[in-house]
């Protein structure tokens, strides 16, 4: 059972950010989060009109509209940018040696200002190009130039929350020579073992069955010897290695429920987040300029509104299949995210609320005849959803212990064993 626990540790209890926005390396400023967060809500201010009509494009109940506007309001004006990639890869592009050397370590220079004056997203990280045969070298060589100057501009320190996402994997051994590189980076640059963290990216047939013939995520999984902190799934590879042509390629086509199904349970229980894809259908204007005419004024928020409820379908998508964290490639795709969180969280609060406090109840009076875990499981999956709805914001921890009647402590354990215990007496 010791070996067991130690695979399956369950929920890590830490807050999972709910996207992350990738935005190519030779366009990354100390201030880059900021500056989305202003392009977030500009869109927002052009386009959402108030409560009433953004609730109505995207289909939000009536009933809490008002709560999700004024959250996406608040959210996008303090932390719009929960976590954000620093891409190599495809929003990058295959460059001179000479021109990813200078971005790598000019990217580097902008993360060690922006770690001093505090303006990097809660979440951060670089992806690398993928370790094949023939971009592994250059992948090294940019990882290597990214620490190397970043580490030397911050007295040996790495960014909260820095992970490093690898692309394209068809192979564990992909994952074992990265976990090396890692290894020795760790060792030349004086940082504690285990420090370079990363996630993997699911985006190909192989990543699903492997040349075994088996699921190959476990064995990717015991590759990384602990250092894999999350699992991003890559809609667009994913389905084009599925030989699926562009015009289909798509959030709900069934190949990627049936990848992400396989997500969830070779990673269920190991404390590894999950992320989805992203929706590649941008909310952008098609007229700009400062004398637009009515008709293209319409046409501008007309376009947008498709995008945004697009958008929002596919968040909810995800959430309702348990992948709580998505790809976001756009600033105006960042009201339309937390819409789609506030509002999934929101309008199945009053149920859960009432729920969890029959469980909470009627769990810690069977616990006084010796009748105690028999809806364990189901309580902290109950209890899970609270914290994940404290988590990204769309209820506060006075709100959950109000509503649910547990202290805070019980709360913060994030156990519903524990709570049943600390009512035993």
């Amino acid at each position: 059972m010791k070996r067991f626990a130690n695979k399956y540790p369950g929920e890590v209890g830490r807050r999972q950010p709910v996207h992350t926005v990738y935005g190519g390396a030779h366009l990354f400023k100390f201030d880059t989060a900021k500056r989305l967060g202003e392009l977030a809500s500009k869109a927002f201010g052009t386009f959402a009109g108030d409560a009433d009509e953004f609730g109505s494009v995207l289909g939000v109940s009536l009933h809490i509209r008002k709560s999700v506007y004024e959250r996406v309001t608040k959210k996008l004006f303090d932390e719009a940018v929960e976590d954000f990639r620093i891409d190599f890869e495809d929003g990058y592009g295959n460059r001179s040696d000479d021109e990813e050397d200078h971005h790598a370590q000019k990217a580097a220079e902008e993360v060690a200002k922006g770690l001093e004056i505090r303006t990097l997203s809660p979440y951060i990280g670089v992806r690398i190009k993928t370790f094949s045969d023939e971009l592994m070298s250059r992948s090294i060589r940019t990882l290597d130039i990214f620490l190397t100057s970043l580490l030397g501009r911050t007295n040996g320190k790495l960014p909260n929350n820095f992970v490093i996402t690898l692309p394209k994997i068809v192979t564990p051994d992909q994952i074992h020579a990265f976990v090396k590189i890692c290894e020795k980076l760790e060792e030349k640059l004086n940082l504690p073992p285990g420090s370079l963290k990363m996630e993997m990216m699911i985006e190909t047939t192989q990543s699903i069955i492997g040349l075994n013939g088996k699921i190959a995520l476990p064995s990717f999984l015991e590759a990384a010897n602990d250092r894999c902190t999350g699992a991003h799934f890559g809609t667009y590879d994913y389905t084009a290695s599925c030989s699926i042509t562009a015009a289909y390629q798509d959030m709900l086509h069934p190949a990627c429920d049936f990848a992400r199904n396989v997500m969830q349970v070779a990673f269920g229980g190991t404390g590894v987040w999950l992320s989805d894809g992203a929706t590649n259908i941008m909310p952008v204007a098609p007229h700009r300029g400062e004398n637009l005419t009515p008709k293209q004024i319409d046409e501008n928020k007309n376009v947008v509104h498709r995008a945004w409820k697009l958008h929002y379908d596919h968040c909810r998508n995800s959430l309702a299949n348990a992948f709580y964290q998505g790809w976001d490639l756009h600033p105006a795709q960042l009201p339309t995210r937390y819409a789609a969180v506030y509002t999934f969280f929101l309008e199945g609060l009053d149920a859960a609320t009432e729920r969890l406090s029959n469980f909470v109840d009627k769990a810690a009076q069977a616990t006084l005849v010796g009748d105690v875990f028999d809806d364990a499981a189901t309580g902290q999956g109950l209890l899970n959803y609270f914290l994940r709805a404290i988590n990204c914001g769309a209820i506060t921890e006075d709100e959950a212990i109000r509503r649910i009647g547990i202290t805070l402590d019980e709360l913060r354990s994030a156990s519903f064993v524990k709570i049943l215990k600390n009512r035993r007496g």
